[in-house]
């Protein structure tokens, strides 16, 4: 993507790749987001709304973002339902055509400048597969402090390799991630 087409996008868009040590914090601060979640989303929801990703492992450097994932009988009809009452909580739901993963509703939470990330919600369809998958690898980082050391060098490398494209950072933990899930099968 040319640096002038991300003029358009909101600062929380392009924010650099910077990873974070550890904060105890973040544990309540999830609980504290998925309950602002629970409330926003009352009536839509079909079932908990579960703190994953990096922050939710004790110990492991992450970038300082809380990620939440939850189910909704029909995402698509919830965020459109919702958007408002999200927005208006600086939750706002980044359209399906920029995020371009089709298992999930990509909703961001910002700080009140508009300019940081601080929380997502991977909002998914009942069944979706990578609901057990995020689940799994975030277990089996918990689970395993070698593990998680080596996934947290790999990240790392990524993030001092890529602090300006979260797309290409993403797609450098794919072969580790989909090797630790296969393993776990």
């Amino acid at each position: 993507m040319e640096p002038q087409e991300r003029t358009a996008w909101p600062a929380w868009a392009t924010e650099e790749v910077r990873l974070v040590a550890a904060d105890p914090a973040w544990a309540e601060h999830a609980n504290r987001l998925a309950a602002e979640l629970r409330q926003l989303l009352h009536g839509w929801l079909r079932g908990p709304v579960v703190h994953v990703g990096s922050t939710a492992v004790a110990g492991l450097v992450a970038k300082p973002v809380i990620d939440l994932q939850a189910i909704a009988g029909d995402p698509a009809t919830t965020v459109v339902a919702r958007n408002d009452a999200l927005a208006g909580a600086s939750w706002f739901v980044v359209p399906r055509e920029l995020d371009q993963r089709p298992w999930r509703w990509f909703i961001v939470r910002t700080d009140t400048s508009g300019r940081h990330r601080l929380a997502h919600l991977h909002l998914m369809r009942p069944g979706e597969p990578r609901w057990h998958q995020q689940i799994a690898f975030r277990d089996a980082l918990r689970a395993d402090p070698a593990l998680a050391r080596e996934y947290a060098d790999l990240k790392t490398e990524a993030a001092r390799d890529h602090p300006h494209d979260r797309e290409t950072y993403t797609e450098a933990k794919h072969a580790f991630i989909r090797g630790v899930l296969d393993r776990d099968r």
